[in-house]
């Protein structure tokens, strides 16, 4: 696929299914990410994967975190216990922000949200499928203590990954003009 089109087709799916993705495909995922921009070479992003029964278990820990569990739905009960396992694998992008004088945090988190995009971008390319999620379980403590991050540690954005499920749906129309114009200065 050509890059331009394939930047210009990209757009989320959240009906995800298996089998589950290749090595290989992990690797060309990871790859792309790590191009992300990086000033001074900071290298503030990691990633984390999960797949098979690891989804289920950071599922199960972000459910037994909720204060009010006890007054959920049986249905809203099964769909956070189940949350992570709308795809086969779910990639936890993950910030580490540093003090540096030239580098200031959001740039930081904007290099791991450029990995993420890098990564979108490819899983696109190479015909799959994905939605990059935050939410209440991004902010989790039980969770975040769970995959051993550290107190300088972000959690950026889960990416679930997977095969398309249904139809995606066509890009929206984004008229340029309607988001870009020319700044001119005032003048006196």
């Amino acid at each position: 696929m050509d890059a331009i089109q394939n930047i210009l087709e990209r757009v989320s799916v959240a009906q995800l299914t298996g089998p589950d993705i290749s090595a290989e495909q992990k690797d060309i995922l990871f790859r792309a990410a790590l191009r992300a921009p990086d000033h001074a070479w900071l290298r503030p992003s990691r990633y984390l994967t999960l797949e098979g029964d690891a989804r289920q278990y950071v599922s199960e820990v972000y459910y037994q975190s909720l204060p009010d569990k006890d007054q959920l739905s049986d249905e809203k009960t099964k769909k956070m216990r189940n949350r992570l396992l709308r795809a086969p694998l779910i990639v936890v992008a993950i910030t580490r922000v540093q003090e540096h004088y030239k580098v200031p945090r959001d740039e930081q988190l904007l290099s791991t949200g450029a990995g993420i995009q890098n990564m979108l971008n490819a899983v696109h390319a190479l015909g799959l499928g994905a939605i990059w999620r935050t939410g209440d379980m991004a902010e989790n403590t039980a969770v975040k203590a769970e995959l051993g991050l550290s107190a300088d540690e972000i959690i950026t954005g889960f990416v679930y990954i997977g095969h398309i499920n249904t139809a995606p749906k066509s890009p929206p129309a984004m008229p340029v003009a309607e988001y870009v114009r020319a700044w001119t200065p005032e003048k006196p």
